[in-house]
């Protein structure tokens, strides 16, 4: 599809953008260890990020984290409507004002902590959230989101790939745990690429991977999220003990729980599919209001 003259025009900047290490270098932008800085340089990636976030047309995209901006610009050369940039670096959000001054109309700056932040008062629906995650604070920052997930019609985020590799992980699997079932039961999550850490400044010791997650739609169950983060936080609390032992911290009678659950009492919890932690939060939900 041809992009109308006039949408062309709107994507144009409206003076020309200095490059990323000239901004980096002008505001002293030495990444800082303390806030889990690692700056993405390589234009080629962040516009690789951009477009694993699909289609963005007529969108409002959050963007967590912008530092000297690397993703902001690849976000502003897609068909977004309008940018959401959360940055709590003084440093950064000097910085990022050169971007605001070339897209007056498509970028808006957040100052802010977004782990306190809710990011879904930025702006209205349908909106999307894309961010390059500072390792220390990635998950919290997910579970988070997660339990907002409907609000987002997406979220392309950048993990080291160990987070990644837990998120999409299967039954009888090391990786797999309470974020692999709490991800899997709300969203399809599904893996896109990694970053090895030469393309990072300074360089992380770990790679890093792009996850893109998608709000599973009419889902059937009515299980809520601290229920559900409940009854997986007792399943895998002795992860290698049988589920009628682990689950006893809940409170209730594991043999009738799991029956009604239609699992094995002699199953553990890595052997558990979401589908069936899902059964299992009804059932003890359902205790509760009996």
């Amino acid at each position: 599809m041809t992009t109308p003259p006039e949408r062309k025009k709107n994507l144009l900047p409206s003076s020309p953008l200095p490059p990323l290490r000239e901004i980096i270098g002008r505001y002293k932008l030495a990444a800082k260890k303390s806030l889990g800085q690692n700056f993405l340089l390589d234009l080629n990636l962040t516009a690789k990020i951009a477009h694993a976030a699909g289609d963005l047309t007529d969108k409002n995209v959050i963007e967590i984290g912008p530092g000297p901006g690397g993703l902001t610009r690849a976000l502003l050369e897609t068909e977004a409507k309008h940018i959401y940039a959360v940055e709590r670096d003084d440093r950064c959000l000097l910085a990022l004002q050169e971007i605001v001054a070339a897209y007056p109309d498509r970028l808006t700056i957040e100052a802010g902590d977004a782990i306190k932040l809710d990011v879904t008062s930025l702006c209205p629906a349908p909106r999307v959230l894309i961010a390059n995650l500072p390792y220390n604070i990635a998950t919290p920052l997910l579970i988070g989101w997660l339990k907002k997930i409907t609000e987002f019609d997406s979220l392309t985020l950048m993990f080291q790939r160990e987070v990644a590799d837990r998120l999409t992980a299967k039954p009888r699997t090391k990786e797999y745990g309470r974020l692999s079932i709490i991800a899997q039961w709300l969203a399809i999550v599904e893996k896109k690429f990694d970053i090895p850490p030469s393309a990072f400044t300074p360089q992380p010791k770990v790679t890093s991977t792009v996850v893109h997650i998608v709000p599973r739609q009419n889902r059937k169950d009515n299980v809520e999220f601290a229920l559900m983060e409940k009854v997986t936080a007792s399943a895998f609390g002795q992860r290698r003990k049988m589920l009628r032992q682990s689950l006893k911290k809940l409170g209730t009678d594991t043999e009738k729980l799991l029956a009604a659950a239609d699992l094995a009492p002699t199953a553990r919890a890595e052997e558990i599919d979401s589908a069936g932690f899902i059964r299992l939060a009804e059932a003890y939900q359902n205790t509760l209001i009996s």
